[in-house]
């Protein structure tokens, strides 16, 4: 049997291809690998030990006559392949490329490779920010993209074509967030590590549960428990246990014992964004643990590998707090991704998105004695899913949904359902729809209700706006409202130079 793996190189890639060799029904692993990369090396090492199992080629995931080589003749195909942030911020036609040209790209060579089964990870991205109103989400929730994320907005097209695609067997699986032992040190050479608000949710997957994951999803689909029941042409959220259920502050506090601080010491409450980011709790991240039991890590046995991995953390401890403060975090403020630079450099648009203007960045808390943090460890088991109206019984099982599920679920996005003919239970079946702005649309019943998707003008443009959506758009508004103001009139877009915009 052959498996094909692309984005081998990456974080949740080399676990996933460690897991494969563990299989001894897998005789071949072709993986595709992008000339120059400096994790390739990791890939190589392991070809070396394995020299008859692994085959290696060169090319790009956007390329198409690149991928005809790899798909051809395998039983598997996993794309893990993402140009993610803090790349994808600075570098957004790469994200293009990656993380939608190239899954268009994949689609139409699997619709003509029938036998071959596509595994395709998305992301937690595509939900857009979540906050303690709503910590929970799960597939069936409307997918909002937070603004100027250029990385979900790509996935999330490159989801979409997945789904409406004729292809017998996919899945598509929306990694959560993932900790990685190299994770501390990438987070501390961006601008990005100040985009989590301290008191958003975050769940943290390990590297290695993703990378058993998608080994385990071949050796249950050998043993032919995998139907289309309970796996194939399906979306799941890849979740963790709930000890790695934490806030944001919490996230930065376990890494800052490591050398002996604290997160209220290195950081004032001022330096992080308020709103506009990603992560929640995925309140249905079971299914996947039920069906392949890979669930076996917590974020606090990660530190302990990280102590270990990286022992020089612990002579931090002697270095002056003040010192590491000023040239490890606050340096980052002449990052072009963090938001002092967007102060400094008038970027009213990314201000705007991330803390509702220049004057409510201005008028952030400057001292943790006046700022109101979320302690999730104490009201842990205070906090529940808070459900909304998505216009149907979402629990119904597929083969119930009905045409009058279908017509109000349309009707709570401000829309309409415009076919009028469908056999109950067929939500594979292309209907049209209309939104709340008369735009017309083709799209399964699946892919709207279990998907979360609802046709916008992030689908074919670089326009967030989900200001005059959510006025009319009913499920939108369900989560919109929870860090935005009714009266913003804000509508967020990109040039053709990715430059941000807004009007």
């Amino acid at each position: 049997m052959i498996i094909a793996l692309l984005g081998a190189s990456g974080h949740m890639g080399i676990r996933t291809l460690e897991e494969f060799l563990k299989i001894k029904e897998v005789d071949c692993i072709k993986v595709l690998l992008q000339k120059g990369e400096k994790r390739n090396k990791l890939v190589k090492r392991l070809k070396r030990k394995n020299r008859d199992r692994i085959l290696i080629y060169y090319g790009d995931i956007s390329n198409k006559n690149d991928l005809f080589g790899i798909v051809s003749g395998s039983s598997y195909l996993f794309n893990l392949a993402a140009v993610i942030p803090p790349k994808s911020d600075k570098h957004p036609e790469l994200s293009y490329l990656a993380n939608e040209v190239g899954t268009n790209i994949l689609v139409e060579i699997l619709e003509e490779n029938p036998l071959v089964k596509f595994i395709d990870i998305t992301s937690v991205a595509l939900y857009g920010h979540r906050n303690s109103k709503h910590p929970f989400e799960r597939v069936g929730d409307p997918l909002m993209p937070s603004v100027y994320d250029v990385y979900a907005l790509h996935k999330l097209r490159g989801e979409y074509k997945v789904l409406e695609s004729n292809i017998p067997y996919f899945v598509v699986i929306r990694q959560t967030a993932m900790i990685y032992k190299e994770m501390l040190i990438a987070n501390m050479a961006d601008g990005l590590m100040f985009h989590t608000p301290f008191n958003d949710p975050l769940e943290w997957s390990l590297a290695e549960e993703s990378g058993l994951l998608m080994a385990n999803i071949v050796r249950e689909d050998l043993k032919g428990n995998l139907n289309y029941d309970n796996f194939w042409r399906k979306v799941f959220n890849l979740g963790s246990n709930h000890l790695n259920r934490i806030s944001g502050y919490q996230t930065l506090e376990g890494g800052f014992k490591l050398i002996g601080g604290s997160a209220s010491f290195f950081f004032d409450p001022s330096y992080n964004a308020s709103r506009n980011f990603h992560g929640g709790f995925y309140y249905d991240g079971d299914e996947l643990e039920k069906l392949f039991k890979y669930q076996n890590g917590t974020i606090d046995e990660y530190w302990l590998k990280i102590k270990k991995k990286y022992p020089y953390f612990g002579l931090a401890k002697i270095i002056p707090k003040g010192l590491i403060k000023r040239f490890a975090i606050m340096r980052l403020f002449k990052d072009s991704n963090s938001p002092m630079y967007w102060y400094k450099h008038k970027d009213i648009p990314r201000l705007t998105a991330f803390f509702g203007g220049i004057s409510e960045y201005e008028d952030l808390a400057k001292d943790w004695s006046d700022f109101s943090l979320w302690d999730y460890e104490k009201e842990r088991d205070n906090i529940f899913y808070k459900p909304i109206d998505y216009g149907f019984d979402i629990e119904k099982e597929d083969k119930d949904i009905t045409i009058e599920d279908l017509r109000n679920v349309a009707k709570k996005h401000g829309g309409r359902l415009l076919s009028e003919d469908f056999k109950t239970g067929d939500v594979y079946a292309k209907l049209k729809w209309e939104n709340s702005y008369k735009e017309e649309f083709i799209s399964r019943p699946y892919t709207v209700l279990r998907g979360g998707h609802w046709f916008n003008p992030l689908y074919v443009s670089y326009v967030w706006d989900f200001d005059r959506l959510s006025k009319k758009d009913e499920i939108f508004s369900s989560f919109w409202y929870d860090s935005h103001k009714k009266d913003e009139n804000n509508c967020y877009y990109m040039d053709e130079n990715y430059e941000a915009k807004l009007k």
